[in-house]
């Protein structure tokens, strides 16, 4: 039997007390609950330090946002708290470390603003080193009435940041010098108006990157140039579908599978996953199908190191599902009941 360890990283309403530690079985599906890391607020979003020793989480506080580092323990994967730093925004609620492990990166969604952090030899947070403010405004009035960064993700080659800002239509597009984040040229890709653009993920072919789309229940396939930074959009998809009435829906998380062969986004409202097709010589989608995620509002969601199961996350409904899934297809099938977890907001297996 092998075991990995998944961090939930949580909201701290209903009943969550925190960070959840479970430990996860890939021959049968099996998930349990280990631990409970109590005493820190909506700690949503979580990443790892390249070394492995290290989580971060952001507290994504309405008013004052924070990011957390916790040392992971190597034999019973335990985490301590070792410090939070503010992120001089409001409600952060994504970050990523850059592959040298030198430099944080923070999204801070309500304020529209990206927080950049040294981290020390001990994987502790340092004192901010930039606060970069996002500019605009987007079709939507309710919910693109101001810049809203939504997640930082790094390029395959650790040299670039690419900032989802669901406010402004924008995938903005920075490179990394000394731990400091600069203008990329171009520095800036634009998707239509009022497709809210939320997570992305590249292709593992280092050719295509693609980006999910909150508001209007898409997803962007672009083409990328590893050179130059740049996304060159190529054609966008519905994550719905045919005749569905998307009022009240939207979509949260992405992920393209490790073999490269299929895309998959979550859609809240409709509660689901959708399933594409990826040609690899082309970068395009063909849609294959929805999953049922067995529960109410998902948000992040997971593929295992093998790539035969998924997880996801159901907020609403206080669980996690899990899935087997099939390499070929790109299918997933339910593997027993879905497992309690208070209001879990992100899936990240551990080292």
């Amino acid at each position: 039997m092998t075991e990995l360890t998944l961090y939930v990283g949580t909201y701290t309403q209903r009943d969550s007390e925190g960070i959840y530690i479970f430990r996860f079985d890939t021959e049968s599906g099996a998930l349990r609950q280990e631990a409970v890391v109590a005493g820190h607020e909506n700690p949503s979003f979580l990443a790892l330090h390249p070394r492995g020793h290290i989580l971060y989480a952001v507290n994504e506080d309405l008013e004052a946002g924070q990011v957390s580092s916790f040392a992971i323990d190597e034999a019973s994967a335990g985490l301590t708290f070792l410090n939070r730093q503010p992120t001089h925004g409001t409600a952060p609620c994504h970050l990523a470390v850059e592959p040298g492990g030198n430099t944080l990166v923070v999204a801070n969604y309500y304020s529209g603003n990206v927080a950049v952090y040294p981290l020390g030899a001990n994987g502790a947070i340092g004192d901010p080193v930039q606060n970069i403010q996002h500019q605009g405004s987007g079709p939507n009035p309710e919910r693109q009435e101001g810049p809203h960064a939504h997640s930082a993700t790094i390029s395959p080659d650790g040299s670039r940041v690419y900032v989802a800002d669901l406010g402004i239509d924008k995938m903005m597009i920075y490179r990394i010098v000394d731990g400091r984040l600069e203008a990329n040229e171009p520095d800036h890709t634009a998707v239509h108006g009022g497709a809210g653009p939320r997570h992305f993920d590249f292709h593992p072919n280092g050719q295509f990157a693609y980006i999910i789309n909150e508001l209007d229940l898409t997803v962007t396939a672009c083409a990328f140039d590893a050179e130059s930074g740049a996304l060159t959009p190529l054609e966008t998809y519905s994550t719905l579908p045919d005749g569905i009435d998307r009022d009240g829906y939207s979509c949260a998380d992405i992920h393209v599978s490790a073999d490269g062969r299929h895309l998959y986004g979550s859609n809240r409202g409709h509660d689901s996953i959708a399933i594409f097709a990826i040609d690899g010589d082309s970068g395009q989608l063909s849609a294959a199908g929805h999953a049922s995620t067995r529960g109410r509002v998902p948000r992040n969601f997971t593929l295992d190191p093998t790539g035969a199961w998924m997880l996801a996350a159901n907020q609403e409904t206080d669980n996690i599902s899990i899935f087997r899934r099939d390499a070929g297809s790109g299918q997933l099938t339910p593997v027993g009941e879905p497992v309690w977890a208070p209001m879990p907001v992100c899936l990240l297996f551990g080292p």
